[in-house]
């Protein structure tokens, strides 16, 4: 039972993991797993994509300059990009000294130009300019790979995808419902366990749990709703007080946990 009325958040430093993983049935873990997007929704309501745009090729665009990027950084950048460049042709004819610089904050700024011109050029010669709907049609684009290509799925064009970037793949590790490290695989392991209807809302709702919350150094296993889900409670602080300090996100965040 994570904090609430009945189990404040205080008891969770006496609290064991609730989940033997070895012992754990496929059942067990579909339904464990379902739980806890479940449970996610609740405590990150909020959860979204944090890239801005306004249709797919602009999300395509944003998604591959995120790369070794902060969303927020691409944020700053993007409307200069997006208002000189309308159109795949417009990216595919793009002068790069003049768009190495707009990308220049980015960083590794000429290996994004060349992805982003040569995007503009594959959809314009085999696209007919337009971002293409499915995922093996994607993923022949220039720098595009399957997180790419999930990203622009999901929030694009509304088919589900399961975006498996650092945060998704270390929670799913932590969460006990992949023992895998390659994207791909990990990918493979939670469309298994979660409903395709919720795969694009569950990466969401995971990218922002890992971080508010679930931190890849010192998680905040003391203020996290979904401790009694959590075979890895206890990598973090257990004292709520102290846990509380590592939570990054609204003071609401955190006091709704307490």
């Amino acid at each position: 039972m994570p904090p609430g009325p009945d189990r404040p958040a205080d008891t969770l430093r006496d609290m064991p993991a609730a989940v033997d993983t070895a012992t754990e049935t496929p059942l067990a873990r579909t339904r464990r797993a379902r739980r806890i997007v479940r449970l996610l929704g609740e405590v990150h309501p909020d959860a979204r994509i944090a890239l801005h745009f306004d249709n797919a090729l602009e999300l395509l665009v944003a998604t591959v300059l995120s790369a070794q990027c902060t969303d927020k950084k691409v944020n700053e950048v993007t409307p200069a990009v997006f208002a000189r460049y309308r159109s795949a042709a417009d990216y595919a004819a793009a002068d790069r000294a003049e768009l190495e610089t707009l990308l220049r904050p980015t960083g590794f700024f000429r290996a994004k130009a060349n992805s982003v011109i040569g995007i503009g050029a594959a959809l314009t010669e085999r696209f007919g300019g337009e971002v293409p709907r499915r995922l093996d049609e994607l993923t022949t684009l220039p720098g595009v790979g399957r997180k790419t290509a999930n990203v622009v799925l999901g929030h694009a064009f509304d088919t589900p995808g399961i975006t498996v970037d650092t945060h998704v793949g270390r929670l799913a590790r932590r969460f006990g419902l992949t023992g895998e490290t390659d994207p791909v695989r990990v990918e493979a392991d939670l469309a298994g366990l979660i409903e395709r209807r919720d795969w694009t809302i569950a990466s969401d709702r995971m990218i922002f749990h890992g971080r508010r919350f679930c931190h890849s150094r010192r998680p905040a296993c003391g203020a996290c709703a979904l401790a009694r889900l959590c075979p890895s409670f206890g990598l973090g602080p257990t004292e709520p007080d102290e846990a509380a300090k590592l939570v990054r996100g609204t003071r609401g965040d955190v006091e709704a946990l307490r």
